[in-house]
């Protein structure tokens, strides 16, 4: 299961770490650390020294209750970093946005990835993503995040998921996106409730049917507090349990803020894996 991702080819059967990096005052977990470019770029050295496949550049807050940003304002979030990192580290660049002018100048800067936690929603995204041509990653939302967790309700969450990133396949494959180009995400905390988003994770291999790489990010997410009682900064031990379980059901890649525990974990499911 081999992706180019603009020119570094990646094997999927096996899982890869992305670590991310917020260029945003109001993420929820790393809002306002990394805004200048030097120190985004800092924090991305850095995660690939501790073993990090992908650096996750993101320009606007998705997380419950946020607003969106202006495309200019995006934009010089984001460009900068893509462009240093681009420069001077040897790492797939993926760029979280939902924004087609985001995609396009991102691309030609040296983005490797698009994730778009809206789906290909936003009017332009998916003729903007075939165009560039490098992979997408589509993520399941419920509405917008700045109303998402009001009351997400579902009869089925992993037969919905499913259902909703099935006819996302096929709106960005007829709009001339490779099928060999795309990644899922079931998007963890997008529209769901803490018991949804465990139903996801005890059935996510079940997603495999879709015939997808699968990306999960679910690092210091509420879902994790909701079940240890720990605020943001204490979630870690939540979080390598719950990329310990994405990677044993078959994640390729796996969306952190902290790289060098996680990749950690996967080198011991790895290592678990082989001896078999």
């Amino acid at each position: 299961m081999e992706m180019n991702f603009a020119g570094r080819r990646l094997d999927l059967s096996r899982c890869h770490v992305m670590g991310i990096v917020n260029v945003t005052p109001d993420s929820f977990s790393d809002g306002g650390q990394y805004n200048a470019p030097a120190a985004a770029l800092s924090r991305a050295r850095q995660m690939v020294a501790d073993g990090a496949t992908f650096v996750d550049v993101g320009g606007e807050s998705t997380r419950p209750g946020a607003t969106p940003v202006s495309t200019q304002q995006e934009l010089d979030r984001v460009c900068p970093v893509v462009e240093a990192v681009a420069r001077e580290l040897d790492v797939v660049i993926s760029v979280d946005t939902s924004n087609p002018v985001v995609i396009r100048e991102t691309a030609k800067l040296g983005a490797g990835l698009i994730n778009d936690v809206r789906a290909l929603q936003r009017p332009g995204a998916p003729e903007a993503a075939a165009e560039v041509g490098i992979p997408v990653c589509i993520m399941h939302i419920q509405g917008e995040p700045e109303s998402m967790q009001d009351d997400p309700r579902y009869r089925n969450v992993r037969r919905e998921v499913s259902s909703f990133l099935t006819e996302r396949m096929r709106v960005a494959e007829s709009a001339g996106i490779p099928a060999d180009n795309i990644i899922l995400d079931p998007g963890f905390g997008f529209g769901k409730s803490v018991a949804h988003n465990f139903q996801l994770l005890a059935s996510l291999e079940q997603l495999h049917i879709l015939g997808h790489p699968l990306l999960i990010g679910v690092s210091r997410k509420s879902m994790l507090g909701a079940v240890t009682g720990r605020e943001v900064d204490e979630r870690l031990p939540g979080s390598l349990a719950a990329a310990t379980i994405s990677a044993m059901k078959g994640a390729s890649i796996l969306r952190v803020h902290d790289v060098r525990e996680t990749v950690d974990a996967v080198n011991v499911v790895q290592a678990t894996r082989e001896a078999l």
